[in-house]
């Protein structure tokens, strides 16, 4: 990929044309996680890359967590899979703020998550967004964390947003709840 295509920013008509638009989920059987933000921005949908955003802090946390050796640019996010990691969404259409989303569409990713965890088996799923998690799964009272049930067969975790505008948690904070889930699923 050059490095136009990497740093190259949307334009405002391209973000525009971004609304409702979906990205592929990052996915494949042996993963140790899969990673599950809320939906994609508009720069996601642009990009057509998860967590793309700049200023979001998914891809330096995992990199400081250890999950990977260097910090991934969005557009490698392919890479991911080699490092048993994969990516999706609750909630697959891109929007500018999670709030457009409704109740009913959280809940309903949920359930597209459970079909995704039983079909590919992941060791541990990672929902990134404690309010998010909240109203998908119906679990009101949620932290951030292992969750007491799973999903299908996989540790259910609950991560941090990690957008910039998610002010409650820092990078070396976000890293330091990624980094507990990587050792709770090491070896």
């Amino acid at each position: 990929m050059s490095p136009d295509s990497q740093t190259r920013r949307p334009t405002r008509t391209e973000l525009a044309a971004a609304r409702d638009r979906t990205i592929p989920d990052v996915v494949g059987p042996g993963l140790r996680v899969l990673f599950c933000g809320i939906n994609p921005s508009l720069y996601s949908g642009a990009t057509g890359h998860h967590f793309a955003r700049p200023g979001n802090r998914f891809w330096p946390a995992l990199h400081r967590s250890g999950f990977t050796p260097r910090q991934l640019h969005p557009s490698e996010q392919d890479e991911l899979l080699r490092h048993g990691l994969g990516v999706t969404n609750l909630v697959r259409r891109a929007t500018a703020r999670a709030d457009e989303l409704t109740a009913a569409e959280l809940t309903e990713g949920a359930r597209r998550l459970d079909t995704l965890v039983r079909r590919y088996e992941p060791r541990a799923v990672a929902v990134v967004g404690v309010t998010a998690y909240r109203t998908a799964f119906d679990r009101t009272q949620a932290v951030v964390g292992a969750q007491p049930e799973r999903l299908g067969d996989a540790l259910l975790w609950v991560l941090p947003n990690p957008s910039g505008l998610n002010a409650h948690y820092q990078l070396p904070e976000l890293a330091a709840e990624f980094s507990a889930l990587r050792e709770r699923v090491a070896g």
